[in-house]
């Protein structure tokens, strides 16, 4: 489904030049979710830029199903953004004064969906998530984990295959954390539109209910479980960095 191959990314120049990645390799199947940990300043979020078609990278490639990318501009990859990724962030960015709805099928049309389609869509997405009865409630009459099911509903809004999510439940507490994750787990494993998700957090515990770990260290992409990507034998436990 998604493939990283040898993706670099430099930033400022002459001695001030830091090399931020150095040679990333990894991969996604359909369906997967894998979480991306890593220290502070390690990369993660430029990788998921760079992914989600807001950055281009110095060198390497990206394949998205059919669509090659990597190199160039977010002007040139446009329809990477509208038909191939979703984001979640931290924060929902969500509008105030519009309805779970409006919110979602707002986010279709600016993407050129006729408004009809856009509502039909945002809809479905909202059922997805399990909004189906807080459709027409405004962000101030959703708690917050439904807040992030709004953004996670308009995310998918469009059936876009890849979802990257960054610090998802870093707003929210442990409760609703656990919420989502247990949704991007159905949306992950859902037999009809499988949602491949790389997701970034600092939390070992939601990281383990990922279907796989990656450490982003020094540029590169290391371990592929938590034990071993920070460090930890069998005695120690989770810890965070």
């Amino acid at each position: 489904m998604l493939e990283v191959t040898n993706l670099t990314k430099a930033f400022g120049s002459g001695s001030n030049k830091l090399h931020v990645l150095k040679g990333v390799d990894m991969n996604i199947k359909q369906g997967e979710m894998v979480a991306l940990m890593g220290p502070s300043g390690s990369g993660k979020s430029t990788l998921l830029n760079i992914i989600g078609g807001l950055l281009a990278a110095d060198g390497g490639s990206i394949s998205l199903g059919q669509r090659k990318y990597g190199l160039k501009g977010p002007s040139n990859v446009v329809d990477v953004r509208r038909e191939l990724v979703g984001w979640i962030f931290q924060d929902f960015h969500l509008l105030d004064n519009l309805t779970a709805v409006d919110n979602v099928a707002m986010a279709l049309e600016l993407s050129g969906m006729p408004s009809a389609q856009a509502e039909e869509a945002a809809e479905v997405a909202l059922e997805k998530v399990g909004l189906g009865d807080r459709m027409h409630f405004i962000p101030d009459q959703l708690s917050g984990g439904q807040q992030q099911r709004v953004a996670i509903a308009r995310a998918i809004a469009g059936n876009r295959p890849v979802l990257l999510a960054d610090e998802p439940t870093g707003n929210l507490d442990i409760a609703s954390g656990k919420e989502v994750m247990a949704l991007f787990k159905e949306l992950c494993h859902d037999e009809i539109n499988p949602i491949s998700i790389l997701m970034v957090t600092h939390d070992p515990d939601l990281a383990s209910s990922a279907d796989r770990m990656l450490l982003l260290n020094d540029g590169q992409t290391e371990a592929s479980d938590i034990r071993s990507a920070w460090g930890l034998d069998d005695d120690n436990g989770s810890e965070e960095e």
